[in-house]
């Protein structure tokens, strides 16, 4: 604690000092008179003096170096047009030395040599460069727009490390992106390019080309997106609702990418078993896949994903109604390590594939069965068994679910400790005695039960006698009220109630 608060007051002292210092050097020149344009000019009145104390210089203070890789952007014009840019001047004769991070050594020559401003002074580059290191996009930008020793930090490669652009979704465009990544080149970790409709084909390929450090790319809503190259770093990729995504691009994007441990593919509509086939075959590391309404996908290509990535941990198919229950079948016999499985409206899934996961599965967190309408009781007495570690369980739409099997769940390994959301939604066999069994779960937090028709507010408040922080969503049929003799109607509505 001592030592934090003697480093605040050191760094409150240093800029004491350099106010001092740049206080002094005002009075001094104003005394003196100041040498500008080519003539000595004359003093300063204290009355200028003071006024050029109170008031602070407008920003951005000169602009010598503009930012053209980064002209694409809104933000990045306002500066460049504010003041006018510098002839540009010969490159020094002779090889240049280069730092470690790739900027050159007589760039930061600047510090010494032209740059006059104190803080250039005091502080060495390398801790300029440290604090340039916090900043976000905008303000690296504004930074740069200072002076040309700030121009070369701010722009340093080490900065760029990680790009979030969803702000400037509208305004992006495919030649900032290959500007980007020839300016940051092998420094860029993580991209963000979600919603950038103006990103084709060609700048992906020129910053697959300049970026081959990437581990982390987003490409969520990118339509315009329809082939890619692979990074050989690349561990999460987003390709969200880019619908235009074909086998053909799936085939040359993991052809690269061996890597890779996260692909998300939700909306990908054109996507058939061919291109899982391509996954399987070149993504061993695989350890989250999302297919969610990739409605052309059937259980020869998920079939040869679980053979193929055996790491795999979470598994998103809602949506995927040609499934059936030889992909549960394939998932128990090669992917013990599965924690999340998301098979909302898959109607065709029944207790017998159910059965086999539980059985070989015993680390699942998570389950969404929404929809999934063949289920009985008997899957929920598996899952009571054989998954101890069950957090997250969504039954809604479940129609042949009955209190005896919520009995079974609420006596199961997963009650006591691990169980947290359960939904119920449109259940008509749920009674309160359901609520009754579910009073053993002291980790629940929320449960849902809207449409359960047989659910009472009676049951409801003895299961929260029971769990006092518990969240209930519940719905209850507007009740018909009695006529009224000559009295006002009453104006408030009991139809929906959320306890």
């Amino acid at each position: 604690m001592r030592s934090g608060v003697a480093g605040r007051w050191g760094v409150f002292l240093f800029w004491v000092e350099v106010e001092a210092e740049e206080r002094a050097e005002l009075e001094t020149s104003s005394r003196r008179g100041r040498w500008s344009r080519g003539r000595w000019r004359r003093p300063r009145s204290s009355l200028e003096v003071s006024a050029a104390r109170r008031t602070p210089p407008a920003f951005p203070l000169r602009c010598p170096l503009p930012v053209p890789e980064l002209s694409g952007l809104p933000w990045a014009p306002v500066f460049a047009l504010r003041t006018p840019q510098r002839p540009a001047r010969a490159a020094p004769a002779g090889p240049m030395r280069r730092d470690v991070n790739g900027v050159t050594k007589s760039r930061f020559e600047m510090f010494s040599n032209s740059d006059e401003a104190v803080i250039n002074k005091k502080l060495p580059k390398e801790l300029l460069l440290r604090i340039f290191s916090f900043l976000d996009v905008v303000t690296l930008c504004r930074c740069a727009q200072v002076s040309r020793a700030w121009n070369v930090l701010a722009l340093d490669g080490s900065n760029w490390q990680r790009i979030d652009l969803f702000d400037f979704q509208r305004d992006i465009e495919g030649r900032v992106v290959e500007n980007i990544s020839k300016r940051c080149g092998g420094f860029l970790r993580k991209l963000s390019l979600r919603g950038c409709l103006g990103v084709g084909d060609n700048a992906l390929r020129t910053f697959a080309q300049n970026c081959r450090n990437i581990e982390v790319l987003n490409l969520n809503g990118c339509t315009k997106t329809t082939d890619a190259e692979g990074c050989p770093l690349l561990e999460q990729l987003n390709i969200s609702w880019c619908d235009q995504v074909t086998k053909d691009g799936i085939q040359a994007l993991v052809r690269g990418c061996g890597g890779l441990k996260a692909l998300f593919l939700k909306g990908c509509t054109q996507l058939e078993d061919e291109a899982l086939k391509y996954i399987g075959a070149h993504c061993p590391e695989l350890v989250t896949l999302n297919l969610q309404t990739c409605l052309q996908i059937t259980d020869e290509g998920l079939i040869t994903i679980c053979r193929g990535c055996h790491k795999l941990q979470s598994l998103c198919a809602s949506g995927c109604s040609n499934i059936t229950d030889a992909i549960l079948n394939a998932l128990g016999q090669n992917c013990p390590r599965l924690r999340i499985l998301e098979v909302a409206r898959c109607s065709q899934l029944t207790d017998v594939g159910f059965t086999t996961l539980a059985r070989n599965c015993h680390e699942l967190e998570k389950m969404d069965l929404e929809e999934c309408v063949q289920i009985t009781d008997s899957t929920l007495i598996q899952l009571s068994i054989h998954c101890p570690r069950l957090q997250v369980l969504s039954l809604s739409h479940c129609e042949l679910i009955t209190d005896d099997g919520i009995r079974h769940l609420g006596n199961g390994a997963c009650a006591h400790d691990q169980l947290e959301v359960i939904e119920l939604d449109n259940c008509p066999l749920i009674t309160d005695a359901s609520l009754e069994h579910l009073k053993s779960c002291h980790s629940l937090e929320r449960i849902e039960l809207y449409d359960c028709q047989q659910i009472t507010r009676a049951g409801i408040k003895r299961l929260r006698t029971h769990l006092p922080n518990i969240k209930v969503h519940a719905y209850f049929a507007p009740v018909t009220p009695p006529p009224s003799v000559g009295g006002s109607r009453q104006r408030f509505c009991r139809c929906c109630i959320i306890l």
